[in-house]
């Protein structure tokens, strides 16, 4: 069937079918996503999108409205459970206490989630012209929805559609100037262009297709001139160790456990992995991943003792802990934090940072919802009594032998705009992390390519430890230094890159984006106005 043939069929679809093609087209987009990384995929839900607000017809602005929310809500629904279906493995960590309630995390969530294309199909329709500007139309109220389901309600960014321009490095740079939000505006205009060729008429039906290609191939000449040929400079006088123990959930958060943890992570953090590095002599700091043990790291003295027996002088130890705050007038418990804690090779803990940024429902229960969850048997994920608290302000981590670091915990890392603590810029990423909740799945390589993706952002380098993995040091650049594969046990010995040039996204944030919107919008106004002249 030819592409006008194809492009009739989606207009004119109605029904069941309209839906079923709007879910299809919309799950298409994951293949875009880590960690196959298809990015030419972007063209499938984009240009569906494209055919399918123009099938959204009325007599009233309110029946188009609606006709376009429905397909953009089925659009979306396919998308986020294409793109989130491993989301169901976290309810089968602990299957006696939440296997009967997966279908809200692969099903529920993905339905509400929805809601933000279905309101920018809506709004577009609106605004439809009949010209190809309406790329840029729906480019501007996807880039809006995007925007706004990153920020309300605490804000869930995860697999924002730029991110299906990120899987090849040099594409992806781009972001160093207009941040995910930006490029997202271009991922849906450029994998929207191709709906013209089925809809136009005469040579201008190839003028979008045409634009497409010459920006794709900007982004990558950008990509080119920006990434430096050769390896990045390293601080000098540091060697990091990143230990990956690939321990199980279950085993993870049970307390009698506890001894028998710490002894598998001081084993394997003193393990040999080649004559030059036969464990821990000669490493600066070693790291491990976030929420390391089933007990309170501060109030065990045995715990810091042997871990101050096992450090060789001048060894500093970074790790993931839950850390116990003081109670206020009035309260019986104190509050516990989910934090990073830094101890010195004596055992003393000189630091720490406690997580902002907390997972609702993972973490914590909403407190609107709280009351109502609890009804229905659900608690947080993490068996914390009234779940953890958040920590006041995202503050950089002073370490003994290190340039700032700005520390993540966990998803703190997707939030874009928001991983670098006021003040002086730091020197690099600092992401404990546990994505053991998620298995072998997709879960894992989407957090760590929305990680990767905050170094081209902010031109900082990333340290990352994850439980399960994926572990591993990325540049400023966003090109991988070394890694642990997902589900391995073991230790990574490397050196710490040096901060790239501060970048345009890193100074101005979102504005650029907003310039962005703005200029898409106008661009198309004017374009419909001028027709209507002629």
């Amino acid at each position: 069937m030819r592409l006008a043939g194809v492009a009739e069929a989606v207009i004119l679809a109605w029904g069941w079918r309209k839906r079923l093609i709007a879910f299809a087209a919309g799950a298409c987009g994951a293949l875009a996503l880590a960690p196959l990384d298809l990015w030419p995929f972007v063209v499938v839900p984009m240009t569906v999108a494209i055919w399918l607000i123009d099938g959204a017809v009325g007599t009233t602005a309110g029946q188009r409205f609606r006709a376009g929310f429905a397909a953009g809500w089925w659009w979306g629904f396919g998308f986020f459970v294409a793109g989130l279906w491993w989301l169901g493995a976290a309810f089968l960590v602990e299957a006696d206490k939440f296997a009967w309630a997966m279908p809200l995390g692969v099903v529920a969530l993905p339905a509400f989630l929805a809601v933000f294309p279905a309101f920018a199909f809506g709004a577009a329709r609106l605004f439809w012209p009949a010209s190809a500007t309406r790329i840029l139309v729906l480019a501007a109220m996807l880039g809006i929805s995007e925007w706004l389901r990153g920020h309300v309600l605490t804000g869930f960014p995860w697999n924002v559609y730029g991110m299906m321009l990120t899987g090849e490095v040099h594409l992806e740079q781009v972001a160093s100037l207009i941040g995910l939000y930006g490029l997202t505006l271009f991922a849906v205009a450029i994998g929207a262009a191709p709906a013209t060729l089925g809809t136009g008429r005469g040579v201008g039906r190839w003028a979008p297709s045409v634009f497409a290609l010459i920006g794709l191939a900007g982004f990558f000449g950008f990509g080119l001139w920006r990434v430096p040929s050769g390896a990045s400079p390293v601080v000098p006088g540091v060697k990091l160790r990143l230990m990956q123990p690939n321990l199980s959930q279950d085993a993870k958060f049970n307390g009698t456990h506890g001894p028998a943890i710490l002894e598998k992570y001081l084993e394997l953090s003193d393990r040999a992995t080649s004559p030059e590095n036969p464990g821990l002599q000669g490493v600066t700091h070693l790291i491990w991943p976030e929420s390391a043990f089933p007990f309170l790291l501060g109030r065990t003295p045995g715990a810091l003792s042997r871990i101050a027996s096992a450090l060789p002088p001048d060894v500093t130890l970074i790790t993931g802990a839950a850390r116990a705050g003081e109670a206020l007038p009035g309260e019986s418990r104190p509050p516990i934090y989910n934090s990073i804690q830094v101890v010195n090779d004596e055992g003393a803990i000189l630091a720490s940072y406690d997580k902002v940024h907390l997972v609702p429902f993972g973490e914590y229960l909403p407190p609107v919802l709280g009351t109502l969850i609890r009804a229905v048997g659900l608690s947080q994920f993490v068996s914390v009594p009234g779940g953890f608290s958040s920590g006041t302000r995202h503050a950089p981590l002073a370490i003994k032998g290190l340039p700032p670091a700005a520390p993540l915990i966990c998803y703190e890392v997707v939030f874009p705009g928001e991983v670098t603590p006021r003040g002086p810029r730091p020197a690099f990423f600092l992401n404990l992390t546990n994505d053991g909740w998620f298995g072998l799945t997709s879960g894992p390589h989407q957090h760590f390519a929305q990680a990767r993706l905050r170094s081209v952002e902010e031109g900082l380098p990333l340290v990352r430890v994850a439980n399960t993995g994926i572990s591993g040091v990325v540049d400023a650049y966003g090109r991988v230094v070394a890694s642990l594969p997902l589900g391995a046990e073991g230790v990574l010995d490397t050196a710490l890159p040096r901060r790239g040039p501060a970048t345009l996204y890193g100074r101005a944030g979102d504005a650029v984006f907003a310039g962005l919107v703005v200029l898409f919008l106008a661009i198309s106004s004017f374009t419909r106005r001028r027709r209507q002249r002629t």
